[in-house]
């Protein structure tokens, strides 16, 4: 369900109690994609039922929601200014990484206990996070009467619950706390609304969520599927394995890393530019590699020079020999299914009769642009 789809179908149900129209322009016009972030926040914690939380637990739920995207995916939140990192919730991700080491692959329940465990490490970036983004997300609602007190939180805590008394009831209104224990207290009426409408309603979030990323990552794929741990039933190597056991079985191949040859009994294949960049399994950035080295790659990315034409050269040679050998050209054919969707791949660079040279120069200029996006996004040089 789109926007405008979602607003008629909450307008018709609930406009006489609550401001629908008020509510759709809490994402308007972000500054900063922090602003998606404390949304979906509330809308998980309404729906686990909880009736008030406080900046804090908001802020916890951001940084664990935001974490997978910036540390697996290394994407990029709000831009930058002047070379550095400009958003305050990716800041804070990566301060959290650095305080607790945790893995890109960190559960939500393990990012959460080192939250608690490094609070001093975060504070600033969560006072940061929450200075603003609470009070401004509410202006859709607040746009006519006596001026708002939006540099005043304080006053603006007795502006908002007079206002939700007297005019209109407000998604949230706020307690007396202060700093990061300020409490965020749930209307009742929207917590009802919220959980009728949760998967409709995150639907809305996420959509609007990925137009803003996808306008700061310009050059990432698949941004869709960085937003959350992807399903493992993603990757589609079985049949790109059994392409590479029918290689090995025939011809000797060189570890692109090594230089030495392949074991199958100890190989995997790999991405040459990492599978959470690209977030497919395209025969033409899979390789075979020795298993001890694969761990020690994970998702860095492998010195353009010289390893660029040792791999190469092994697409080269499994290129020769799906041509010469029946068998093997019956495996790559299994293989267009999961494995070779790139329309340049499948009519430029695997069509028969290419010189050697003339297969590097395809390969090269399809995938030394996709490499350097993944550099440029922050993807680490691999020391082999």
């Amino acid at each position: 369900m789109d926007r405008d789809a979602l607003e008629r179908e909450l307008g018709g149900r609930y406009s006489n109690q609550l401001d629908i129209a008020g509510f759709f322009q809490m994402l308007k016009d972000p500054s900063a994609c922090y602003k998606f972030y404390w949304l979906e926040a509330l809308v998980k914690l309404v729906t686990e039922g909880r009736e008030q939380a406080t900046f804090s637990e908001i802020a916890d739920e951001m940084i664990a929601s935001a974490w997978y995207s910036v540390v697996e995916f290394r994407i990029h939140l709000s831009g930058f200014v002047t070379g550095e990192v400009r958003d305050a919730l990716e800041r804070t991700v990566w301060r959290l990484k650095e305080a607790s080491g945790l893995p890109s692959r960190a559960s939500s329940l393990e990012i959460k206990q080192a939250l608690l465990e490094h609070a001093a490490a975060v504070r600033a970036g969560k006072i940061q996070l929450t200075s603003m983004v609470p009070y401004r997300a509410l202006a859709g609602f607040l746009g006519k009467g006596s001026p708002v007190p939006w540099e005043a939180p304080r006053r603006f805590a007795e502006f908002a619950l007079r206002h939700s008394r007297e005019q209109g009831a407000l998604p949230y209104v706020f307690g007396t706390g202060s700093s990061l224990e300020r409490e965020v207290r749930f209307h009742p009426d929207w917590a009802e609304l919220i959980r009728d409408n949760a998967a409709a309603i995150l639907g809305w979030i996420q959509f609007e969520k990925l137009r803003w990323l996808q306008g700061i990552n310009i050059d990432v794929p698949n941004l869709v599927f960085k937003l959350a741990p992807p399903d493992e039933g993603m990757r589609k190597l079985v049949r790109v394995r059994k392409l590479w056991d029918g290689m090995l079985a025939q011809c000797q191949v060189q570890d692109v890393f090594k230089g030495s040859p392949i074991s199958r009994e100890a190989y995997d294949v790999d991405h040459f530019v990492p599978w959470s960049f690209v977030m497919h399994d395209e025969i033409w950035n899979l390789m075979p590699m020795d298993s001890s080295l694969n761990a020690a790659k994970s998702n860095r990315l492998p010195p353009w020079e010289p390893f660029f034409r040792r791999f190469a050269a092994n697409q080269h040679l499994l290129y020769s020999q799906i041509y010469a050998s029946p068998a093997l050209g019956e495996l790559f054919r299994l293989c267009r299914k999961d494995n070779l969707h790139a329309i340049w791949a499948i009519e430029d660079l695997y069509r028969p009769g290419n010189s050697r040279e003339l297969f590097f120069g395809i390969l090269e200029n399809h995938l030394k642009p996709v490499y350097e996006a993944a550099r440029r996004q922050g993807y680490e040089e691999w020391t082999v």
